[in-house]
């Protein structure tokens, strides 16, 4: 499988949520070996879509000249795309979100009902594509924290799509919390086997890697003892 993976941290390597990351491709390799292409979107230059819709008309080349033709042709060459970022004000940080807006040259005007909702058509076939988001956040839980970023990657990839949200994912970068980080990477590193040998997560196994690993109040008392 041609993974593409777009870490939307400007920490780069540095990033909490890529621990989480690399843990499921560890998994994914474990399962079988993997040909896999880590972005740091934060080092690409990527100009703002300026919403000219001239991509749209003219067969997908779009105004400007910068990194994004070649990111948009090895989309369209992976099999799956992984979307790994940090929360940023429940969304995504704004490098990655620029890179989301300058997919545009991939439909076309025309637009289609699916459902109840309309949709552009494609002007590109990437209907194999899978989708993957990965999205760590330094709050103590997920609740009415990861819900706007979810429901915009599910608008964005409505099909094959999986989405793993971990709340206090700061912890992955402190070496003193191994106890409960390494435990949890494990579990992510079973479900990276898992979607690699069968496309999806058991249910029991993706709300384990989802849930707090620590007490949400020791956790938030950490956290306030830190920065007295």
């Amino acid at each position: 499988m041609k993974i593409t993976v777009f870490n939307g941290s400007p920490k780069r390597d540095g990033s909490d949520t890529m621990h989480i990351t690399r843990a499921f491709l560890r998994g994914m390799n474990d399962a079988s070996p993997q040909e896999t292409h880590i972005i740091d979107v934060i080092d690409r230059h990527i100009e703002y879509c300026t919403g000219c819709f001239a991509c749209k008309r003219n067969g997908g080349s779009c105004i400007h000249d910068d990194d994004m033709r070649a990111i948009l042709d090895e989309m369209l060459e992976s099999d799956l795309l992984v979307f790994s970022f940090p929360l940023y004000t429940y969304g995504m940080p704004a490098p990655l979100k620029a890179l989301i807006d300058r997919t545009m040259p991939l439909s076309s005007m025309a637009m289609r009902k699916v459902g109840d909702r309309y949709e552009h058509v494609g002007q590109a076939d990437f209907s194999r594509l899978k989708y993957l988001m990965i999205c760590g956040c330094g709050f103590p839980n997920s609740r009415r924290n990861f819900e706007p970023a979810v429901a915009a990657f599910k608008l964005m990839f409505p099909n094959a799509h999986t989405i793993i949200t971990v709340p206090e994912s700061p912890m992955f970068n402190v070496p003193r919390a191994a106890v409960v980080t390494e435990p949890r990477l494990e579990l992510v590193r079973r479900a990276g086997m898992q979607y690699a040998q069968s496309g999806g997560i058991e249910a029991g196994l993706l709300e384990a890697i989802c849930s707090p690993m620590i007490p949400e109040e020791t956790y938030a008392a950490i956290v306030n003892a830190s920065e007295q």
